[in-house]
């Protein structure tokens, strides 16, 4: 019974931990081998070792296993030893050698190299807290690191993906020293001129360095061991990832309809992140690119997520990456103050907690009064807490006091303006044009009562015959006023029809090309740079035209593969959308500012009905000579501030007329872009009539 127990025990061990049976037997081989050796040496009663004992004899064993010269503690004159004496000694050496010294020496050699292995292979768990996890890899996932480097601290970055480890760090790499390179370029050029010392100086404080540790490892994102092995219940963020739409793998699992293997990693990460034992305040931000898919997160929030320890962020990438093109296309500008503020350099959103529900027209004026480093947008209760949002350099600067501020300025509006018409040619097609579409409308529905039973908005889209049948040819959009078939080599087509509908129309005109995300990789952006090509042809052709105004008509390029940036922006294009940039940027602000998500949406969405209550606020493009009256003196950005936001929030104006707003900033005829951010005395504002004001207001 005993001995069949052992040969279960033994066979179960061999088959889970082979290793460990060698390296037991390498052992008990050894130990026996040195007993025997020993008995026998020390009952060989030789000459000088009479009264060797068993352990003189063991240690004795030993050294003339280790080395050889040894045996002379055994055999004091091996010319005068016997044959057998020698044969065994050396017997005991040459066994040793292999046995001991070898098979051990082997092992632990073989040991450490899959020790070495199996770490740099990412088998090994790793011990850390307060780090940001990115589950899956897609074309967004590489600016959501880069976007880290704009943070003041250390970050810790764990990527966990099936595949393609050293692609990613080779991709990461790359996108991070691109920056980096591009900051301190930029840092040279703004001192150039100084002082030697000066410039040494403020060179080595304001040099930009990497502050990022990424760790990629392979391995499944479902299993519960290998995500504990990255200590997901320790992170500070956790990212889900969606596939990207032209990953065959993913649609091929989701049947075209959705993404459930999205699905899959939230359930898992939920489950972690909701025990007992995981970090309070964890946030799950995970991307969302179909209804199907966001049904099934939402019902899992409302069943797992816990307040205060599991905390699920949805983000709707094709609505988001939809609402910021059809923004963009109206009005363009919108592209260069965006890149700023949805990011965490220069002028960037920032929330902080209340005590108390605070009113929101009460809160902003009194705030106004005290400080003068950023400008209160808004306050906002979000889960059941109070929050105020702002528009600041820095965290810092929402909380620096100032004496009591005054203001002299007083500004004249133009209460009773309504916006101007927009003229929009939508060029190709994307994943996006539904939601773009629906953009639009929310905009209609808004400016609707502003302009009575006026359209306000006309579209006119190119696109080839598939993809127009596929849409209906956009017929339930009433804006939409043309559909125009051509592809990226009907040359005339597309030259003909931006030429024409920007001579036909009065108000300015914005062609918008998108970027076709389902292309091959190789193929990505090719269709918007020729498309461009054409574009810009014709207005080239135009500004010799001695009364053509080269800012009636924006040119808004979308691209996905950042690294084309610099191609497009060589065509005078100055509104080049990186669509997976604004995604990356807004989930990893999302990810380290509180509350931040439901200002976004906020921003994002227009007022869809028809009332004259404009619940949402949004960030609009004015023009100055729509929006005043007559234009303000030079003056500086605390006094344009706060007379503009005294202007339009005066209660003794009619109700049609109060709409509270804050100005954020300008935009010269030029394209220069000012975002008003530090100390606002010390910022001299000169609006011109080509100039717009870029505000934050309801309407």
């Amino acid at each position: 019974m005993i001995k069949n127990r052992m040969k279960e025990w033994l066979s179960i061990q061999t088959a889970k931990n082979p290793g460990r049976v060698v390296l037991g037997a390498i052992l008990i081989f050894n130990i026996l081998f040195l007993v025997f050796a020993s008995l026998v040496i020390s009952n060989l009663s030789l000459s000088g070792t009479e009264k060797m004992n068993f352990f003189a004899a063991a240690f004795s064993t030993i050294a003339m296993i280790l080395d050889a010269g040894c045996i002379q503690f055994v055999i004091a004159d091996i010319g005068r030893a016997g044959v057998a004496v020698s044969v065994f000694c050396l017997f005991v050496i040459l066994v040793g050698m292999v046995s001991f010294t070898g098979a051990v020496i082997g092992y632990l050699t073989n040991y450490i190299s899959r020790y070495i292995e199996s770490a740099s292979a990412g088998i090994k768990r790793m011990y850390l807290t307060d780090h940001i996890v990115l589950l899956n890899w897609n074309t967004r996932a590489s600016e959501i690191v880069n976007d880290l480097l704009y943070c003041r601290s250390r970050q810790i970055v764990v990527v966990l993906n099936e595949s393609n480890k050293q692609e990613i760090r080779k991709e990461v790499e790359d996108r991070l020293q691109s920056t980096i390179a591009k900051e301190n370029g930029m840092l040279l050029e703004s001192i150039r001129g100084l002082p030697l010392l000066t410039r040494i100086r403020r060179y080595h404080k304001g040099k930009f360095k990497n502050n990022i540790t990424l760790i990629v490892r392979e391995g499944d994102v479902f299993s519960s061991k290998e995500l504990h092995d990255i200590s997901l219940e320790r992170a500070r963020i956790i990212i889900i990832l969606g596939h990207d739409e032209k990953n065959e793998k993913a649609q091929s699992a989701a049947g075209g309809q959705g993404n459930p293997l999205t699905v899959k990693a939230l359930m898992q990460v939920a489950e972690i992140t909701a025990e007992a034992g995981s970090n309070d305040n964890q946030r799950i931000v995970v991307e969302i690119t179909d209804r199907w898919t966001e049904q099934l997160v939402e019902r899992i929030i409302a069943t797992k997520e816990v307040q205060g320890k599991c905390n699920i962020v949805p983000v709707k990438v094709n609505a988001i990456l939809g609402q910021l093109l059809s923004q963009f296309s109206l009005m363009p500008e919108l592209n260069l103050a965006y890149k700023e503020l949805f990011s965490n350099r220069g002028a960037a959103f920032y929330s902080i907690p209340l005590s108390e529900e605070k009113e929101e027209i009460a809160y902003v004026t009194e705030y106004l009064r005290r400080h003068l480093c950023a400008i209160p947008l808004t306050t906002k209760t979000v889960g059941g807490k109070p929050y105020a949002f702002f528009s600041a350099s820095d965290p810092a600067a929402i909380r620096t006091p100032a004496k009591p501020v005054e203001c002299a300025l007083t500004v004249e509006l133009n209460h009773d303006k309504h916006i101007e018409d927009k003229n929009v040619v939508i060029i190709g097609h994307n994943s996006k044009c539904r939601d773009i579409m629906e953009g639009f409308v929310s905009f209609c529905n808004e400016w609707h009562n502003d302009s009575g039973e006026r359209e306000i908005l006309r579209v006119t889209v190119i696109d080839d015959r598939e993809n127009l049948e596929r849409v209906n040819y956009y017929r339930e959009y009433p804006f939409v006023v043309d559909t125009i078939v051509g592809t990226v080599y009907d040359t005339d087509v597309i030259t003909r029809t931006v030429d024409k509908l920007s001579r036909e129309n009065a108000e300015d005109t914005s062609v918008l090309i998108l970027s076709d995300d389902l292309m091959s990789n190789e193929m990505t952006d090719a269709n918007v740079l020729a498309n461009l090509v054409f574009a810009q042809a014709n207005i080239k052709k135009r500004m010799e035209e001695p009364d053509f105004d080269p800012g009636s008509v924006d040119i808004i390029a979308e691209i996905i593969d950042p690294k084309h940036y610099d191609v497009v922006s060589t065509y005078s294009v100055r509104n080049v959308v990186i669509s997976n940039r604004y995604i990356s940027k807004m989930i990893t602000q999302i990810g380290e500012k509180d509350a931040l998500f439901d200002l976004y949406c906020d921003i994002l969405s227009y007022d869809e009905d028809n009332s004259l209550e404009y619940e949402s606020k949004e960030i609009y493009i004015k023009k100055v000579t729509r929006f005043f009256k007559t234009l303000p003196p030079p003056c500086t950005a605390s006094d344009l501030i706060r007379a503009v936001f005294a202007a339009t929030s005066d209660p003794a104006l009619p109700r049609k007329q109060r709409n509270p707003t804050l100005v954020l900033g300008y935009v010269k005829a030029d394209g220069e872009m000012i975002l008003f951010s530090g100390d606002q005395t010390k910022i001299e504002v000169r609006i011109e009539e080509k100039d717009k004001l870029i505000v934050f207001s309801n309407h």
